[in-house]
């Protein structure tokens, strides 16, 4: 492989007028695309087989009039006197009146006709259906729901909105570009160079801006998350980065040792290529393995940040080249000194010599480091968004907090029953036993008189319970509901299914729960076997595999502690908290897995290479540690810049995934790599690079250190240095 790589580099470096030319002309037919051809991304969060979402497809097919399957909005109406008196009764009828002329609604339930007034009389909730799901409302429609308040709100009373209708699709702002402008001081710093810093920034931004074109491109004709093209934005800056700022250092030392421009950018690509392209495959392999846990929706954001990884790698391995080809010998020393001319021992190789000297220590502090933090991970709550995690000051919290006083909490997340007498002989006296088993449940919730659909043969219940939407009373309730289908079936013939948000919710978070030990099994197995191949050795991946899990247990409870517990919540901008997003630990799982082996391959790459080049075991960690600690310090602080500015966002996910992917890179760069793998290193010395004999002779050699490489290049070298003498 480096061999092909170095021909590849030296290629690119030579012909880069047309390299550049090609990936100009990808960049501009996929940004054509995306302003011609882009669709419309979607916040719909199912997963099939699961019973909500076959109730709703059941209730789609045989009782289409209920909408079932379309948005819902919660509108509170409410004042300091009488919401009956003739004023107040007149103001919801003009209210409801409005709420069914705007855009898309199906129906209004008009809460003087269901009596949704609150026992003090002070506030009304009427309910709001829609044709189509939330993510097809536009802002338009939205502000013609707003806008049916217009004249109650006019007449001095107050009108709150809340539900799926009236959230916004979650989307990035400017202050995430923060997180780019610390990448660009850090590259600075490095490189002392502001050509050396910039070719990084702009390899990366190229290959963003062709990931999240094609992505635009794609939802012309797919219909994906509106999260899909965040994660790939995230991921694609911060690999792109890294992989560049790997590359060009490379490049920078075989200019410093005296090698021509087009023979240093070859010999870069063909040996810190090879690195990359292995810590590339580990991402692609984290992230599409997502597509595996049958969860539509991660599987299809863990491809699009896939494609933007490859994306990335195949850029950095002939854009890049081809760039260093305009700048030629230009990057071989920096002008900017912001620090003190260095000394013969760096910080990287005093900070070895301590941990190996220290080793055992070092391993107790750090371990016991990472289990403090880890112990909120303990009481970690998995649910989804809803109104109870807006922001305070947001219109659908206000509606939720209103809701939650007058009528308690369970009004904000009622539950749909389904309940199919198709089977049953007395389908009155089916539904009445449905009805009264519900109602006779300890946790005693509300039930409304049934709907049926025109055949009969289909029925609604409305199930209010006492707790919140996201509360494991509520999740307690779904299940004894679910138990009662047994028992129904086999006095009457009918079924009974629960569906409605509250319970979809549910239902995803347990099939996110359920998906999470599988998920980890197979791509730790894999990347396992990939950094086996790559070091030759059992030991390496092991100890490199053991440490993510430490990390991701460790960022575990630091997410849980900022967004559940609410700590530094004023530090971080992180204006709610709550139930941990069920998404984000399987997604932090797959994302981090992929970026913490970036920082193994970069790290243990190179001292695999000082030891095969002879050196002994204690020297090849310090070496490799030398020459690879400062390239992953400074990809890790630009990652973690990367991601910290998403914490920024508005969408809590997005803040949480922000902060959760900035900390384990924050733990696994710098207590992992940086120490407690050194440590290892040093204490198991040469056994860290056993490898049994018939494995050895049975896995192919990739030469990812370019050993080969190096004698077939240097030995011409050397034929031509004497003759030259002769």
């Amino acid at each position: 492989m480096a061999s092909f790589l170095y021909r590849l580099g030296r290629f690119s470096f030579r012909r880069r007028a047309l390299v550049t030319a090609v990936w100009a002309a990808v960049l501009v037919a996929l940004g054509a695309g995306a302003l011609t051809l882009s669709g419309q991304l979607s916040n719909s969060v199912t997963i099939p087989g699961t019973e909500s979402q076959k109730a709703i497809d059941q209730l789609a097919d045989r009782f289409p009039e209920a909408a079932a399957g379309g948005a819902t909005a919660r509108v509170v109406i409410s004042t300091p006197g009488d919401i009956t008196d003739p004023a107040g009764q007149a103001a919801i009828t003009g209210l409801v009146k409005g709420l069914e002329n705007a855009p898309k609604v199906a129906g209004v339930v008009n809460p003087l006709q269901v009596q949704a007034i609150s026992p003090d009389k002070h506030v009304a909730l009427a309910q709001v259906s829609y044709r189509v799901p939330g993510f097809e409302l536009t802002d338009a429609d939205r502000e013609g729901l707003m806008a049916a308040a217009d004249a109650a709100k006019a007449a001095g009373y107050t009108v709150d909105f809340g539900g799926d209708a009236v959230q916004a699709m979650p989307a990035t702002n400017a202050t995430e570009g923060l997180g780019v402008a610390v990448a660009a001081v850090v590259l600075i710093i490095t490189f002392g160079s502001l050509l050396a810093a910039g070719i990084p920034l702009l390899t990366a931004l190229i290959g963003v801006g062709i990931g999240m074109a094609g992505i635009t491109t794609a939802s012309g004709f797919l219909e994906l998350n509106t999260n899909t093209p965040v994660l790939a934005l995230m991921i694609g800056l911060a690999v792109g980065i890294d992989y560049a700022l790997f590359i060009v250092s490379r490049y920078r030392h075989e200019l410093t040792i005296g090698r021509d421009p087009e023979e240093a950018a070859g010999r870069a690509t063909g040996t810190a290529g090879s690195a990359v392209v292995f810590a590339g495959l580990t991402v692609i392999i984290a992230l599409a393995g997502l597509t595996v846990v049958g969860i539509p929706f991660l599987g299809e954001m863990g491809i699009a940040a896939a494609i933007t990884v490859a994306i990335a790698v195949v850029i950095a391995l002939t854009l890049l080249p081809a760039i260093l080809g305009f700048a030629g010998g230009k990057l071989a020393g920096g002008k900017i000194r912001l620090r003190r001319k260095e000394s013969t021992t760096t910080h990287g190789e005093r900070w070895a010599k301590f941990v190996a000297r220290h080793r055992i220590p070092v391993l107790i502090a750090a371990i016991a480091g990472l289990a403090i933090v880890a112990v909120p991970a303990a009481s970690m709550q998995l649910g989804l968004p809803n109104d109870s995690t807006a922001a305070p000051d947001t219109n659908q919290r206000k509606a939720y907090d209103t809701v939650a006083r007058s009528f308690g909490e369970g009004a904000n997340g009622p539950l749909v029953i389904v309940v199919d007498l198709s089977g049953s002989t007395d389908r009155q006296a089916a539904l009445q036993q449905a009805a009264a088993g519900i109602g006779g449940l300890p946790e005693r919730p509300i039930v409304t008189p049934p709907k049926t659909n025109r055949a009969g043969d289909l029925a609604l219940l409305t199930v209010i319970p006492k707790s919140g939407p996201s509360s494991t009373a509520t999740e307690d309730l779904v299940s004894d509901i679910r138990g009662l289908n047994a028992g129904l079936g086999s006095a009457t013939g009918a079924s009974l299914a629960v569906t409605g948000q509250t319970a979809a919710n549910i239902d995803v978070s347990e099939k996110l729960a359920d998906a999470m030990l599988p998920y980890l099994a197979l791509i730790v197995g894999l990347a396992f076997l990939l950094l086996m191949l790559v070091f030759r050795s059992i030991v390496v991946p092991l100890k490199a595999t053991l440490g993510f899990l430490g990390s991701v247990v460790a960022t575990f409870g630091a997410v849980v502690a900022v967004f559940q517990w609410g700590w530094l919540t004023d530090l971080l901008g992180v204006k709610t908290t709550g139930p941990i997003m069920s998404m984000l630990p399987i997604l932090l799982i797959g994302v981090l897995f992929g970026l913490a082996m970036d920082y193994q391959v970069f790290l243990v790459t190179r001292m695999r290479e000082e030891y095969v080049h002879g050196a002994d075991p204690q020297q090849a960690m310090v070496t490799g540690f030398r020459h690879g600690s400062r390239v992953v310090v400074a990809a890790a602080l630009i990652m973690i810049s990367v991601f910290a500015g998403f914490v920024l966002a508005e969408s809590s996910l997005i803040q949480s995934i922000g902060f959760a992917l900035a900390f384990g890179v924050l733990v696994d760069a710098f207590v992992i790599r940086m120490t407690i793998v050194p440590a290892l290193m040093s204490l198991l010395g040469r056994g860290a690079w056993w490898l049994p004999k018939w494995l050895d002779r049975v896995l192919p050699d990739v030469d990812v250190e370019g050993e080969k490489l190096a004698k077939q290049l240097d030995a011409p070298d050397e034929r031509e240095l004497v003759d030259a003498s002769k």
